[in-house]
């Protein structure tokens, strides 16, 4: 991943496929922080943006928060890589159980 040796990635804890359910997922993607953060996933490259990358109008500890319930939802998954932390989003995870609900979303105009 990245160059990173896998010695120094950790990937944080987040439900497996077969855990991720529909209303945690709807309701981490209706704020629109949190829907920010995830279009700009859904723009970046596959291996995933820095934490930190993506302009938000919130402090620190409100976009930890944010990233967090995404994770916990299994909307995106986060690794650590040295001191960074890199998000990417769990598509593939999401196309297969919901089909047609990221791209709706991500589609809408607001």
């Amino acid at each position: 991943m990245d160059g990173v040796p896998a010695a120094e990635q950790t990937l944080l804890p987040q439900p497996s496929r077969a855990e991720i359910r529909v209303e945690q997922v709807l309701q981490a993607l209706g704020d629109p922080v949190r829907l920010l953060l995830v279009r700009a996933l859904a723009a970046g490259p596959a291996v995933g943006i820095a934490c930190g990358a993506v302009p938000l109008p919130v402090t620190k500890s409100t976009r930890t928060h944010h990233l967090r319930i995404l994770r916990e939802a299994g909307v995106i998954t986060m690794r650590t890589e040295g001191t960074r932390r890199i998000a990417s989003l769990r598509r593939d995870d999401l196309d297969a159980l919901y089909p047609g609900l990221l791209d709706g979303v991500l589609g809408a105009a607001h």
